[in-house]
């Protein structure tokens, strides 16, 4: 805490803009998309750096886009562009020549820093050199490299157990310095490390390894193009990962049907105008849903139980017809016990439950009933509600009747997000590690390496609030802004001895901190990386297991920025010394080096450098794709799992909440302030009802309101919102995160998963009253006395 007593805001300030409404819209990307492509190019000043920057973006030999992990397809890629327009920004972002300097930070306190929004923090550049914060310190200073890896390792050598000290991740982390990253952690003795896959999608790699034995997808791009049937739930494509409208383009034109799932009609689910092609720029475009369901929040289970149950008893009037008898009888396990369970279900009442008609639900399953290339592909409305592991069990479930998983064109597709976050976990960043894992460190390094479960996201923050972590690394993202519970979350973090942001560009975690900081400013991906005088490359790998090069091209806009490789290893040498049993000093100036001990501890790494040096890269060894079930109950059958019909009860005021991103925002990173597709722009501060409840609560379409949630008895308060009437399932709600977070508990987890639960989030919403301010001042007045 600074020494003017100023507690730096955990949140965005509480004011409102000028929100305009226009409506939602029925089709994704054409012409506007290329112009907001662009648009941010110029507006960061570098039209020509950022166009030379973007026709290498996901090109062979050129550098992975930093923002989803939609594959690149395999074969030949689009000499106009292979982006979509969230890559577009998330690279000008990168490109840009404006710096954050030391001179910046003299300028601006963490406190003024911290009562801008959090679009606001992130249009400042670049940063450019590393900064300390000391104790009690109210302004960032800069501090050399040296020192600041002497600072850390003073820090971790003065805890009292390595398990005082957690390591997080962001998907933004290339294979190799995720790779040394957890072997650091490792030997310096904890497996404390969270990642971003702890919110995002924890609960498919949980659900996914428990039923096929991989938790991962099991499909290919090219299953896309070749299919019968795609059904989309719980994501928006248009959005989240716009490449893959041109995938679902391909599939629709060769025959394919598309199911959308989704409480609210998002643009890249009904329509499609590909900018590259002529009827996307000035013809109609491509329609892509063929049938639309616009499920309850939490709905998914019913709506999933419903269609089967329908599928059953169009396979009693068709045997054989409708089910894969062949395929569940030597695959799977349980058949027999699943069946039984819908001598209990009733189709009405599975579609009061889902609040999708009957025979919306029979078309449905009329349109699965008598195909066998079947794929789902789900985003995090299914991982981040309460049961988001039973529900992805239950679409495997249906998957199973089918037979369509392992076969071309059939399969599971998790949509992942951020680029890499895939194939950090494959590089060992989990708070789990097998014993397989473990030992084969054990055997190439010869260390002992932990072997004691470590923190994931929740359980970190949960220990640093009570003071057993004491110092966190943070390896990319924006720890305060994606993770839930703010004001809880704030209250630990501001506990730690010690809080390190290794970070492209400034956000809110480098603002609310330990009682020590430090931000170390690195390389990002389209960054030329040069190591004792030769250009670099590093790996990862996409949503669907193809391991790539990547290599940057443009200058850096500082000479002070390292790459994270070379931070992890410096970082290691100055805390272990000469008890280390590792040759930091080999990887960090040697990424070949990193790639051959990663071929030899990892299995489908087998001879790395020679593999990722191909045009397209490589794809890993994927079981389940291959028709083959290996789980830890099962060998080469894939078990039926019963699951439960949940109870989604509500108080009379209450509404469902789930939080979105915008079309302007890529997690944390907002890009710009207009959500075009769904007709918000200029406001942020929104709340999406429907109107028949905005009627009913005597409220109106633009009024102010403030949102509560009381989740194990305590009030938690998002104060000034707007109301913007909108077509969602009654007594639901939409609002934006990182505005919302603050309504979501720490305690409110997937089961199993244990991942944030941010979609189903139960709230009250009044009218508002600006004395609820004071409230709010006295949580953070709450929350500097408990950190002080």
């Amino acid at each position: 805490m600074n020494k003017d007593n100023k507690i730096p805001s955990a949140e965005n300030p509480f004011k409102l803009l000028n929100l305009k409404s226009t409506g939602v819209k029925k089709w994704a990307a054409g012409v506007p998309a290329v112009m907001a492509a662009f648009s941010d190019l110029f507006e960061e000043g570098v039209p020509v750096r950022g166009t030379k920057a973007l026709f290498k973006m996901n090109q062979k030999g050129g550098f992975d886009c930093p923002s989803c992990a939609w594959p690149d397809p395999d074969d030949d890629r689009s000499v106009v562009g292979e982006y979509c327009e969230n890559g577009a920004k998330a690279l000008a972002e990168e490109a840009t020549t404006k710096k954050v300097t030391a001179a910046f930070f003299k300028e601006n306190s963490v406190y003024d820093l911290a009562n801008l929004t959090d679009f606001e923090i992130g249009r400042f550049g670049r940063l450019a050199e590393p900064m300390y914060l000391p104790q009690n310190g109210t302004h960032y200073q800069p501090i050399s490299w040296d020192d600041a890896f002497k600072k850390i390792a003073e820090h971790l050598n003065a805890l009292d157990s390595p398990n005082e000290a957690a390591f997080y991740t962001s998907g933004r982390t290339s294979n190799e310095t995720s790779f040394l990253y957890q072997l650091f952690a490792k030997e310096f003795g904890t497996n404390n490390m969270p990642d971003c896959s702890n919110m995002c999608h924890e609960t498919s790699g949980f659900a996914l390894l428990a039923t096929l034995g991989v938790g991962k997808g099991t499909v290919k791009l090219d299953d896309f193009y070749d299919t019968d049937v795609i059904v989309i739930i719980g994501h928006n494509p248009g959005t989240n990962a716009p490449r893959m409208m041109s995938a679902l383009e391909k599939g629709k034109r060769n025959g394919a049907k598309i199911i959308a799932i989704n409480p609210v009609p998002e643009a890249g689910l009904m329509g499609f105008h590909n900018p590259q092609h002529l009827d996307g720029v000035v013809g109609h475009g491509i329609s892509l849903a063929d049938l639309y369901l616009p499920v309850k929040i939490n709905g998914d289970m019913a709506l999933l139980k419903a269609i089967e149950l329908l599928l059953l008893d169009f396979e009693k009037k068709s045997p054989g017809q409708v089910f894969d008898l062949d395929f569940i009888a030597k695959k799977t396990i349980g058949y027999d016990a699943f069946i039984e369970q819908f001598n209990d279900y009733n189709l009405e009442k599975l579609a009061e439950e889902s609040g999708i008609s009957p025979a919306d639900l029979y078309q449905a399953a009329q349109m699965l009933a008598f195909k066998k290339r079947i794929i789902f592909c789900w985003g995090m409305g299914l991982t981040q509600q309460p049961n988001g592991v039973d529900m992805l069990k239950e679409i495997v479930n249906l998957l199973l009747l089918k037979g369509s998983i392992g076969k071309p064109g059939a399969g599971v597709c998790p949509v992942r997000g951020h680029s890499n976050v895939q194939g950090n976990r494959t590089m060992l960043i989990n708070e789990k590690p097998t014993e397989e894992q473990l030992d084969r460190l054990k055997e190439v390094f010869g260390f002992e390496p932990p072997r004691q479960h470590g923190y994931d996201v929740v359980r970190a923050i949960k220990a640093m609030h009570a003071e057993k972590v004491k110092v966190l690394f943070c390896m990319g993202g924006n720890f305060l802004s994606a993770t839930p519970d703010t004001t809880y979350t704030a209250e630990a973090l501001r506990k730690l001895r010690l809080s390190v942001c290794v970070s492209t560009k400034l956000n809110r975690t480098h603002l609310v901190h330990g009682q020590e900081a430090l931000i170390l400013p690195t390389l990002s991906r389209s960054d030329l990386d040069i190591v004792n005088g030769e250009p670099q490359f590093i790996s990862t790998e996409n949503s669907m297991g193809v391991v790539q090069s990547s290599k940057g091209i443009l200058k850096p806009v500082s000479d002070q920025l390292i790459n994270e490789t070379q931070i992890v290893c410096r970082m290691a040498m100055a805390t272990l010394g000469s008890r280390s049993v590792i040759n930091w000093q080999l990887y960090a100036n040697n990424y070949d080096a990193i790639r051959d001990i990663i071929a030899r501890c990892i299995p489908g790494f087998e001879d790395y450098n020679t593999r990722v040096r191909q045009s397209s890269g490589f794809y890993l060894p994927n079981a389940a794709r291959e028709g083959k079930f290996i789980t830890k109950k099962y060998i080469d059958r894939a078990p039926f799992t019963l699951t439960a019909l949940p109870e989604n009860l509500l108080a009379g005021d209450e509404y469902m909440m789930a939080t979105v991103r915008t079309h302007d925002q890529f997690n944390t990173t907002i890009y710009g302030l207009e959500d075009r597709y769904r007709g918000i722009k200029n406001e942020r501060r929104v709340v999406m009802m429907n109107q028949k409840d905005i009627d009913k609560a005597g409220f109106t379409a633009g009024q102010k309101v403030d949102l509560f949630n009381y989740d194990d008895d305590i009030e938690r308060i998002a104060p000034l919102f707007v109301i913007v009437a909108y077509p969602i399932p009654e007594k639901n709600t939409m609002t934006y995160f990182p505005e919302t977070n603050v309504l979501v508990s720490i305690n409110n987890v997937v089961a199993g998963s244990n991942m944030p639960a941010s979609k189903f989030v139960k709230i009250k919403i009044r009218k508002h009253n600006p004395a609820i301010y004071q409230s709010v001042d006295k949580m953070l007045e709450d929350a500097h006395s408990v950190a002080g």
